[in-house]
């Protein structure tokens, strides 16, 4: 890659500017889509950019007893991440900017640099509110990583690859959410546990600990980590859906298999009440891990 092409991939496309607009308007759907479900109105289709230009625009306050480093820096590694595990991927149904042969696991530990880094933003506060929403970022980490990355790695076992342009071009022969019906369940629901979504949404749960980690952040830094989290949603729904919902083709397919799994995923919002941190690592670690182990010994049996 030439450093002209590669400037532009991390700048504009698949990275950079494609993939923010991307997951803001990702996040415009999740938000559009569970409002009518709820019987309400939601946020007009600019709303997510107009909350990311406002907090731009405040003041970024440093709190008293803090690490000003890391209070500065964290939100930037877990934008990057995201931005830099996008040149792995699929995105629009195109070809990947850059691959390489076991990029999965690559992108999968990029794609946990926000986790990572949201926790340790809690823990570089005096917040308690920050502290306790930490304390369960980092536990929560536990119940999903493992499930997750278990049911991703059962379609690289099946494509004999663990480079993803090459799974991808696997799946888009074999539809495999019907040869690994577990893994793909197990990987919807993961990257539900990995965004926080409701009903995994205990580390940075409103009515209780305010907002979690990030109770203390404001402005820039508390945009970098709303925009990570965007990323993140378009990034494993793309990764999802080249892996078991037969590959990603074209841009048309693209639109219509991620929607597809962001609908699924916003129903499952709607209808679950949110679960308390005992029973997120208790429950989804305990089955989760044993639907994947089952799912791995149909693989090897059949």
């Amino acid at each position: 890659m030439s450093t002209l092409s590669a400037l532009f991939a991390i700048s504009i496309f698949p990275g950079g500017l494609f993939l923010l607009s991307s997951g803001l308007l990702y996040e415009w759907g999740n938000r559009k889509l569970l409002a009518l479900l709820q019987n309400r109105v939601g946020p007009r289709w600019f709303q997510p950019l107009a909350d990311t230009i406002k907090l731009l625009a405040k003041e970024e306050v440093i709190p008293t007893g803090t690490n000003k480093f890391l209070f500065i820096g964290l939100p930037m590694v877990a934008l990057a991440g995201g931005l830099t595990a996008a040149l792995y991927v699929p995105l629009a149904g195109l070809a990947p900017s850059a691959s390489f042969d076991g990029d999965l696991i690559m992108v999968f530990y990029l794609l946990s640099l926000l986790t990572l880094c949201m926790g340790l933003a809690g823990t570089n506060t005096v917040s308690r509110f920050s502290l306790i929403g930490a304390t369960r970022t980092l536990t929560q980490v536990f119940s999903y990583e493992a499930p997750f990355l278990l049911a991703l790695l059962g379609v690289a076992a099946a494509a004999g690859s663990w480079q993803i342009s090459n799974i991808t071009a696997y799946s888009g022969q074999h539809w495999l959410i019907l040869t690994q019906p577990l893994g793909f369940l197990v990987a919807l629901i993961g990257l539900m546990g990995k965004l926080e979504m409701p009903p995994f949404d205990a580390p940075e749960a409103h009515t209780e600990i305010v907002a979690g980690a990030l109770t203390e952040y404001s402005g820039r830094g508390l945009a970098f980590f709303h925009l990570g989290k965007a990323i993140e949603l378009v990034i494993g729904l793309t990764l999802i859906a080249a892996f078991f919902l037969g590959g990603l083709s074209n841009p048309l397919w693209f639109l219509i298999k991620t929607l597809a799994l962001l609908f699924i995923m916003v129903v499952l919002q709607a209808l679950l009440a949110r679960l308390r941190i005992d029973q997120t690592v208790g429950l989804w670690w305990r089955y989760g891990v044993l639907l994947v182990l089952v799912q791995w010994l149909l693989m090897v049996l059949l």
